[in-house]
């Protein structure tokens, strides 16, 4: 069964751009909440607060799934592995349950940093492989590079832009989506249909974005430092949005609202 798939780990807690306590206190929070996936990455500068915090949690390793990712300066042959190492030891553990690389190279060239991450895997520095921000070719051709299963293509994914393209071309490669920047750094709150819809379910606008990703079949990772949100953030697999609701949030797909691309990260690639 694919990590992912697994009902605690379809909803993690992500932990960008949080630093410092505010880190800390909000990892705790998600914590007794009842996350029991986590995400983080080598570029967010805050592996050591992860650690730190679900250590302090007392919570036993097997019940905790911890992901990060490798910054895209590591995948050098002589940096990759080094990097990793340093992550584990930051997040004062072993081995990691997912480990990403975080963005395809600057030339296209996938195969290098694939071939060393996979190589991870075998020396036991973590149990999953997968990618992020990988566009359909390179979903494709990643699936023909490397032997192990990847677990997951974490992308930007939220109602106000269609990616139903990538969705259909990560189901092909076998490559299930998981998502981030899942209320669009709150630009969903501009829109009052997720407002309206919530209200037939008793649930919040965030709860009906959250839902209506992981009815497409994508997990989610949210932030929230407010417990409030982080309770609510985790709250939403006590009901289904019917079809019609489904059908009216799709349509705001087409609002075509895209944070991350390359004037904001240079190693984005053309997406799809």
């Amino acid at each position: 069964m694919n990590i992912y798939f697994q009902e605690t780990h379809q909803r993690a807690f992500g932990t960008y751009p949080l630093t410092g306590d505010v880190a800390r206190d909000a990892i705790m929070t998600a914590a007794k909440v009842g996350y029991r996936a986590f995400d983080t990455a080598q570029m967010y500068e805050n592996e050591a607060e992860t650690g730190e915090a679900l250590a302090a949690t007392g919570l036993a390793r097997d019940e905790l799934c911890i992901t990060t990712k490798v910054h895209p300066d590591n995948f050098g042959t002589d940096k990759f592995t080094a990097s990793v190492e340093q992550s584990l030891k930051d997040l004062r553990i072993d081995y990691a349950d997912v480990l990403l690389v975080h963005w395809p190279p600057v030339d296209g060239d996938i195969a290098p940093s694939l071939w060393l991450l996979e190589d991870c895997l075998k020396r036991g520095l973590t149990r999953n492989i997968g990618v992020s921000n990988y566009t359909i070719a390179m979903m494709h051709e990643a699936a023909k590079i490397v032997d192990a299963p990847l677990v997951t293509n974490q992308v930007e994914f939220h109602p106000l832009l269609n990616q139903d393209k990538l969705l259909a071309g990560a189901n092909e490669a076998g490559i299930p989506l998981s998502s981030y920047s899942s209320v669009a750094r709150g630009e969903v709150f501009k829109h009052p249909e997720f407002g309206e819809i919530g209200k037939a379910y008793g649930k919040s606008a965030a709860q009906v974005v959250l839902r209506w990703i992981v009815q497409k079949g994508v997990s989610v990772n949210t932030m929230s430092t407010k417990p409030e949100n982080i309770r609510a953030n985790f709250e939403i697999m006590d009901f289904t949005l019917s079809h019609v609701d489904m059908a009216r949030i799709e349509k705001l797909t087409h609002t075509g609202y895209r944070i991350v691309g390359s004037d904001l990260v240079p190693w984005a690639p053309d997406w799809d």
